[in-house]
């Protein structure tokens, strides 16, 4: 089920905003891989970064999942959603 305002989540939410990033790191290693393989020598170094960058933006999403954002809540005063 979704929360009543799902689209100003979307929005705002640095969970998502976290896992947009995650999303955009695993997309582009391989298509880093592909260049360094066919260009110019791999470099370890970098695909471990992007590695743990993935890894860590995943943990940053997991934590900003927990913690209550005002802005985006959806805390309606004690009100059922469909009252707000």
């Amino acid at each position: 089920m979704l929360v009543h305002n799902w689209r100003q989540t979307l929005k705002h939410a640095w969970s998502v905003r976290f896992m947009v990033l995650a999303l955009l790191c695993i997309i582009i290693e391989p298509i880093y891989t592909f260049v360094a393989a066919t260009w110019v020598a791999k470099n370890i170094y970098i695909q471990l970064a992007m590695s743990a960058i993935t890894g860590l933006l995943g943990v940053a999403a997991i934590i900003a999942r927990i913690f209550v954002q005002q802005k985006v809540s959806g805390d309606l005063n004690g009100k059922p959603p469909s009252e707000g």
